[in-house]
């Protein structure tokens, strides 16, 4: 009988395969409100949206924990708030895909415009760290033609550190766990909850040393890299669970329940889970800290969560509409002054990344007076990094200008720079700025 009630589960998970693809290719869909679909501009072409590649998934043989249907349904509940929800096409044909090898930019990602970009773009960040500061012990060597000298195998090695970072400090630096897909259902689900023929299949492996987690991910690149992997979701499932859903819960506040919300019909991250990638703690702000009274100076019911240590790699924020509202959250210094030059930029609600060359920028306050950032933006028209003077020194910006428009008289790369050197001047070296 439960053999019986188990095809019957799949059966009924490959119909709703079919109804997400359509005949003439994938289509966008909103979770939960299928009714709503519209048509996804045109990609590569996959595998359809809910399935694996038989090449992509683990032996059962390999080891680790099969997903039980209670984790099943707190991953739902903790990502989305409710377990009907399920990952769109965007997300799930996002992964970690290196630009070509033989570009200026063959040390980046490519990025996607969705929810998942976030996270492509802080995992970037730590390789942008890996590839400047850990793999090269000398500073005098550290150029921009270093950073994009390397071979498929440097991208690899690279990408499996910086995910195995992001996986460790979830973990408290004491243990981490990896999610893979197998060939079989490890569960039958509740009535209410809506199959997705791939969380249903996840193996879990936990690991105690650091290094065992790179080199376990390393040995299953491919589980995060390949078209049809998944591999935005699979690291998003590792990191939850490196953390635990309890921890998840102590660290959120009554800001925040889940990590992703939903904005014009796709699920983005919300700003716990971008904290939660930089610090390892699902913290719902970004303020240094733990705020215990209001702005109106009473004592608040429950404690707002901010950042409690320095981040390896940090964080500017800057939108316009909330800058012209007045409402721009104040990044604390734990974020905004990591211990590696390598900032995620959260600039009007798309993500890029901003680093310098000389680690002495962090450290000696001389080297701030003049310095070079290199600004990379996650999208294929960017054919190199655009190589940026920063002088908060010889000349004081001024916010006064005669152009009308808003963008041109105030950049937001640049607004976004002046959050962390206030009245900084920029030179964008004879490029037009494009953000």
């Amino acid at each position: 009988m439960e053999a019986e009630l188990q095809q019957i589960l799949v059966q009924v998970s490959e119909l709703q395969c079919r109804r997400l693809t359509p005949p003439h290719g994938p289509r966008l869909v909103d979770m939960g409100k299928e009714a709503e679909q519209v048509a996804a501009p045109p990609y590569r072409p996959l595998p359809p949206a809910c399935s694996i590649l038989k090449r992509l998934v683990v032996s059962p043989s390999l080891g680790g924990t099969a997903v039980t249907p209670q984790l099943t349904e707190s991953l739902r509940r903790i990502l989305f708030g409710g377990t009907f929800h399920v990952f769109n096409y965007e997300w799930r044909k996002s992964i970690f895909r290196f630009r070509d090898q033989n570009s200026e930019l063959s040390f980046a990602l490519e990025t996607d415009t969705g929810g998942a970009g976030a996270i492509q773009m802080v995992v970037q960040a730590r390789i942008i760290k890996h590839l400047l500061f850990i793999s090269q012990s000398s500073s005098e060597g550290r150029t921009l033609d270093s950073l994009i000298d390397g071979g498929q195998r440097d991208q690899e090695r690279a990408l499996a550190a910086a995910l195995s970072d992001s996986l460790w400090l979830a973990g408290q630096e004491v243990s981490a766990t990896i999610t893979l897909v197998t060939e079989d259902f490890c569960i039958t689900p509740h009535l209410d909850y809506k199959l997705d023929n791939f969380t249903e299949k996840l193996q879990l492996f936990t690991f105690k040393k650091k290094d065992d987690v790179r080199k376990f991910i390393l040995e299953h690149i491919h589980s995060f890299t390949q078209e049809g992997s998944h591999g935005v979701i699979l690291f998003l499932y590792s990191l939850v669970c490196s953390r635990t859903v309890d921890r998840l819960k102590e660290d959120l506040d009554s800001t925040s329940s889940h990590l992703l919300h939903l904005r014009l019909g796709n699920f983005v991250c919300r700003q716990a889970l971008l904290n939660l990638l930089l610090t390892g703690r699902a913290s719902p702000h970004v303020f240094n800290g733990t705020l215990y009274v209001g702005e109106d100076g009473l004592a608040l019911e429950r404690p707002l969560q901010g950042i409690l240590t320095r981040s390896d790699v940090g964080y500017l924020h800057w939108s316009r509409e909330q800058m012209e509202k007045h409402r721009l959250p104040q990044v604390g210094s734990m974020l905004k002054t990591p211990r590696f030059p390598v900032w995620v930029c959260a600039i009007n609600d798309s993500y890029s990344v901003v680093f310098g060359l000389n680690l002495l920028l962090l450290s000696d306050w001389r080297m701030e007076h003049l310095f070079q950032l290199l600004y990379y933006n996650g999208l294929s028209s960017q054919t190199k990094a655009a190589r940026l003077i920063v002088d908060t020194h010889s000349h004081h910006w001024e916010a006064s200008s005669t152009h009308s428009d808003g963008e041109k008289r105030f950049p937001s790369l640049e607004m976004t720079i002046r959050t962390k050197w206030g009245g900084a001047t920029i030179d964008w070296n004879d490029t037009l700025p494009f953000y």
